[in-house]
């Protein structure tokens, strides 16, 4: 059964944060599924989370609802188990709309997922995301 694999014990790390103002618009709101907070980036060329997760898990899917006009072309998913390094998962493609898409993840174990965004529909190349889920399964 698939579940959302984020938990309290998970530890994110972002690229950036607009004007270093965390409390209105960090990491926390990407998890917190509240319609009315996100996670703002600041400009550059490609941003990135990085999660740190306490046990093993299987993902199958990536749920990511972004803000129109402010999302990305191309998506990249990459993995690791322990200190291993980070190695390639899958590309997925946004659409630059305001709805939350799912993914597809060919089934991979790790504890360590990064996810970056490239090919920013913004012009600074702001990324703004309202919803981050990593759908799947922990492994005992």
């Amino acid at each position: 059964m698939t579940h959302s694999l984020v938990c309290p014990e998970t530890v994110s790390r972002v690229s950036s944060v607009l004007n270093r103002n965390t409390r209105q618009f960090g990491k926390k709101h990407l998890f917190d599924q509240d319609e009315e907070t996100c996670w703002n980036s600041d400009q550059g060329p490609s941003q990135w989370v990085i999660l740190e997760f306490p046990q093993r898990i299987c993902v199958s899917q990536l749920q990511i609802q972004f803000q129109g006009g402010f999302s990305s072309r191309q998506g990249r998913l990459e993995g690791s188990q322990g200190s291993e390094a980070l190695s390639k998962i899958v590309d997925f493609y946004p659409e630059d709309n305001n709805s939350l898409q799912t993914f597809p993840v060919p089934s991979a174990e790790v504890d360590r997922l990064k996810v970056t965004f490239e090919d920013t529909t913004d012009f600074f190349g702001r990324v703004v995301i309202y919803h981050l889920r990593v759908l799947g399964e922990k492994k005992v």
